[in-house]
């Protein structure tokens, strides 16, 4: 199967599971923040394959879903809440690639 199908399937797969998490945790922006933070660390931790890293977890970390939800707030809560994620995001993606470094050490 040709690399670009991969990714898109993957993408899709991401996304809903992203709704499916999203709705089961009852909506808003906590729920996106911790998705988000958690698909950061899964990315530095497996440094996955296109199909996972690209495709699934591009899907499951929506950039658009976070501007979406982030316009809707006051400007100091989305200053806050953009904080939180790039803070967040980062930290954990670091984590978890720390964390693969020291299970191949």
């Amino acid at each position: 199967m040709p690399q670009i199908l991969l990714v898109g399937c993957g993408t899709a797969l991401g996304a809903l599971t992203r709704f499916v998490l999203t709705t089961l945790l009852g909506g808003g922006a906590l729920p996106l923040l911790l998705i988000n933070v958690l698909g950061s660390a899964v990315m530095g931790y497996a440094k996955p394959p296109a199909f996972w890293g690209t495709g699934f977890l591009g899907g499951f970390t929506s950039f658009a879903a976070f501007a979406f939800l982030t316009s809707c707030f006051s400007p100091a809560q989305a200053g806050a809440y953009v904080l939180a994620t790039v803070v967040g995001c980062t930290g954990a993606y670091l984590i978890g690639d720390r964390l693969q470094d020291r299970r191949h050490a």
